[in-house]
């Protein structure tokens, strides 16, 4: 993850690499979430693949599930999709809003209040604390 032709391109398209433990390229807790969920779904061929082409059908097939039906637990039950396109907050917002009338139509369901379903502003694998931040200035 470190190789400078990769670096060049990670950033040529505007991404950036991960700040996971140093040279571990396994050590990517989104791409690992990634391919466990691949692993787990009931439709993994776990015989593998006939050919290439299927292979390849079936990653897209998955990748499509992944990106607009799956809903994630980190992005608060929304889908990528969703979280990219604005949608989310439309649908959080709803959700908080159906929430609040069933709590106040029936106040003895709730002991506490009802869950937080705010958005980060981004998500980082390793974000950069606050205090790190004043160290180096």
């Amino acid at each position: 993850m470190k190789a400078a032709t990769f670096q060049v391109t990670l950033e040529k398209l505007g991404i950036q690499s991960s700040f996971s433990r140093p040279r571990v390229s396994n050590d990517n807790p989104y791409s690992e979430s990634l391919f466990r969920t691949m692993k787990y779904r009931p439709q993994h061929p776990f015989n593998g693949f006939k050919t290439l082409e299927e292979a390849r059908e079936w990653v897209k097939r998955f990748v499509h599930w992944y990106n607009h039906d799956h809903l994630h637990s980190g992005l608060k039950y929304v889908t990528p999709y969703q979280r990219h396109n604005g949608l989310d907050t439309i649908i959080i917002n709803k959700r908080t809003q159906t929430y609040e009338q069933a709590r106040n139509a029936h106040p003895e369901r709730w002991s506490k209040d009802t869950r937080d379903r705010s958005l980060p502003e981004y998500v980082a694998l390793n974000p950069i604390k606050d205090e790190e931040l004043t160290k180096t200035k």
